[in-house]
């Protein structure tokens, strides 16, 4: 009787066992995935509108785009059209609510310079079915102080809108608010810096606990004199993402689990 008892605890242990490697399964199974099936993650361009295939040299990238200038995934032209309002890249109007302040279309244009310009976004590149790119950025963990800044200077300037991505009126051949979209300061639409940083873009970003010189989070400004700080956070997550490394807390949930049924079948 004592062996047929612990034959059936044997049994059932190995059985739980197989419990176990069946929950891990599922929960990695669960954990969000890159739909693309992208595995040159370092200094690549994003298949998009204005994008090239590679990326490269461009010595006379214009003003705020300049810092890319070793290495771009945007044209000489594509970087004048991103200094303009209302340019034809995507004829989209930083003025649909009254005059934007200077300060904040600043950091418009450099968010558009690095979103056209950047090689470092590999990590976060996502595939997507839409008319006018293939793939997009999604969740770039951006420097809080970059963040923050922007956030300051735009706060008394004005939107009607959270997600600058979609619902707009287009009938005028370029962007303005939709019927009974009213105009506040960007304060009233984006209450904090995380807020505008996350939300504007449909998540392209998402605010870093990093700061700046950490070497875990994108900087949309940077002196390039210094060398070009995303090289070195791009590296990082695209080790990460290769290195195929349990989903965070599922470890200690399974250690747990484990210690629990080692108690209840053996104690």
């Amino acid at each position: 009787m004592v062996a047929f008892w612990q034959k059936w605890v044997d049994m059932a242990w190995q059985m739980t066992q197989l419990l176990l490697l069946a929950l891990v399964a599922v929960a990695w199974g669960a954990q969000p995935r890159t739909p693309q099936a992208r595995t040159d993650l370092l200094n690549v361009c994003m298949d998009a509108k204005h994008h090239k295939t590679k990326p490269g040299p461009e010595d006379k990238l214009h003003d705020q785009c300049s810092p890319w200038k070793k290495n771009a995934c945007c044209s000489v032209n594509t970087s004048q059209e991103a200094h303009k309002d209302i340019s034809y890249l995507y004829r989209f109007n930083w003025d649909h609510c009254g005059k934007m302040e200077p300060a904040c279309k600043r950091h418009f244009i450099q968010d558009t310079c690095l979103y056209e310009c950047s090689p470092n976004l590999g990590p976060w590149i996502q595939e997507v079915n839409q008319s006018w790119r293939k793939e997009r950025v999604l969740n770039v963990p951006l420097c809080k102080e970059d963040c923050q800044i922007w956030w300051e200077d735009c706060r008394t300037s004005y939107t009607c809108k959270t997600n600058w991505h979609k619902g707009w009126n287009w009938t005028a051949g370029y962007n303005q608010c939709p019927v009974r979209a009213a105009c506040h300061r960007f304060d009233f639409y984006f209450p904090t810096p995380a807020a505008l940083c996350n939300e504007i873009w449909s998540h392209s970003y998402k605010v870093s606990n990093y700061g700046r010189g950490s070497g875990r989070c994108i900087q949309m400004w940077f002196d390039p004199a210094q060398g070009n700080p995303n090289e070195e956070v791009a590296r990082f997550y695209a080790e990460t993402t290769n290195s195929g490394a349990m989903p965070q807390g599922i470890g200690p949930l399974l250690l747990n689990l484990t210690q629990i049924l080692q108690g209840w079948f053996l104690g």
